[in-house]
């Protein structure tokens, strides 16, 4: 069996600081998942609950996601933005029918706890940081949890919502087409039980096809000018007909007027030297500093690739520099 807790080598930074980066390889594992044979632990994530009747409409009123009227068991990706409509926070949402459940990355977890229980008012909500009793644990699989199994949230990752909008490629030319992913929650009592008898892989072959999925993350992709526009994340967590929220005003004014000041950006890196630029490393078009990488990985079939955020106004058909490797375009965001 591929990946013991044996083989583990664990991340020692970042946002994945904590769990296992690798198993000892990598690219097998990246197979391992495409077939959909193996589980990331994912055990780092947070993990923020929301009961009481008044938990939809509230969480609908904050967010850029329709939540009121959200059933039990369907996962969604909502959005919290600052005043004037950067991105906050990213939440993983699925309702169990009396608990809302909120994953979110591990740093984050107690500034979105204490902005929660600023904006309770009078409602009947209660919010609660659960990470120390609940698990996280990733799987490539792209189906709902059903009733009798844990209850899990489904990365809707590229679908476009029917109420929302692409800034990108369609749904079906998207090279995310074949991404499935979702997150279990797990007790974490019951992590190892979870983990004992399934291939296990680490979060570099994870980072590795989320990139080529094009998939954006919270914090990796993000800074604080991100606005949803740039990462095309209206598709999957905007709601464009929903009430009003904080930074609405930014998403309406920019999605009618105009396009964002920057793009994300999926790189094909020269992999003919021996090491790979970094994620914060400048891209240049020529000599002007066009934009940052934010992830690099290495793909078992597409070898070196990376996300990066740079102007919109970049050439789609430029190749880039980045610390010195030269890096191909794939749009993500049409300029």
């Amino acid at each position: 069996m591929s990946g013991t807790a044996a083989d583990a080598v664990m991340s020692a930074e970042g946002l994945d600081a904590g769990v296992a980066a690798h198993y000892g390889d990598p690219l097998k594992e990246q197979r391992l998942l495409e077939e959909g044979l193996a589980v990331v632990d994912l055990s780092n994530r947070g993990v923020v609950t929301v009961t009481g009747p008044d938990r939809l409409t509230w969480l609908n009123s904050l967010s850029t996601q329709k939540l009121d009227d959200l059933p039990p068991r369907r996962s969604v990706e909502a959005l919290l933005l600052s005043p004037h409509g950067h991105v906050e926070h990213d939440l993983h949402v699925v309702d169990d029918g009396t608990t809302t459940w909120l994953v979110v990355e591990a740093s984050t977890t107690a500034d979105l706890v204490t902005y929660l229980d600023r904006m309770r008012f009078m409602l009947r909500v209660e919010v609660a940081d659960v990470t120390a009793d609940w698990a996280v644990l990733g799987e490539p699989v792209g189906r709902e949890s059903v009733d009798g199994e844990p209850l899990a949230w489904v990365d809707p990752w590229p679908r476009t919502s029917p109420l929302s909008v692409a800034y990108g490629s369609a749904d079906d030319v998207h090279p995310g087409l074949g991404w499935a992913w979702r997150e279990v929650l797990v007790p974490r009592a019951d992590v190892a039980t979870a983990l004992a008898d399934r291939p296990r892989a680490g979060t570099w072959a994870l980072e590795a096809l989320r990139v080529a999925a094009g998939r954006p993350r919270h914090l990796r992709e993000t800074d604080h000018r991100t606005i949803p526009h740039e990462l095309d994340l209206l598709r999957t967590a905007v709601h464009l007909q929903k009430g009003c929220y904080r930074g609405q005003e930014t998403v309406a004014r920019v999605h009618n007027l105009g396009r964002p000041p920057r793009r994300i950006v999926l790189l094909h890196l020269d992999g003919s030297g021996h090491t790979l630029p970094a994620p914060g490393d400048e891209l240049r078009n020529g000599d002007k500093v066009v934009g940052r990488l934010t992830t690099v990985a290495r793909h078992h079939e597409l070898g070196p690739v990376a996300l990066a955020v740079v102007k919109r106004n970049t050439p789609a058909d430029a190749v880039l520099d980045a610390g010195g490797v030269a890096a191909s375009q794939d749009v993500l965001v049409t300029p």
